[in-house]
């Protein structure tokens, strides 16, 4: 399907994974007017061409419930910690993030506290994850 170093299906189409297929489709949909290379000037069609190429590959996973889940499955193997929502769902970190977010933290002062905001994979809803900065969890 797709390896762990390429892009967030959800992030080509600017969707996030809570998002129904209505959702998804219509994203798909602005981008691929957006992007089409039929609808652009011959000197920029070559960068809208790729990126219609992505979107329109991120689409034919997502459309379709098996492969939309199988996809959702892989990323979350990827993922680092993980909690359950009540609504079934789950919230998520990857080991990206948490790496980014620790890159972040070295610019603060020692003795704060850090976090970043997860959004479950199936709801609205949303949990703040602080840690400390000096390194003590």
């Amino acid at each position: 399907m797709c390896d762990a170093e390429e892009q967030d299906l959800y992030a080509v189409l600017g969707a996030s994974p809570s998002d129904s297929v209505q959702q998804l489709r219509h994203r798909y949909q602005q981008l691929a007017l957006q992007y089409h290379p039929d609808r652009l000037l011959q000197s920029s069609s070559e960068a809208a061409g790729s990126r219609f190429v992505e979107v329109e590959a991120a689409w034919r996973i997502l459309r379709d419930q098996n492969t939309r889940r199988q996809y959702d499955l892989q990323r979350r193997e990827e993922c680092v910690y993980t909690y359950c929502c009540r609504c079934g769902g789950g919230f998520s970190i990857s080991e990206e993030e948490t790496r980014k977010s620790q890159q972040d933290d070295e610019e603060e002062e020692a003795g704060q506290h850090r976090g970043v905001l997860v959004c479950c994979d199936t709801c609205s809803l949303t949990v703040y994850v602080t840690w400390s900065l000096n390194g003590k969890t």
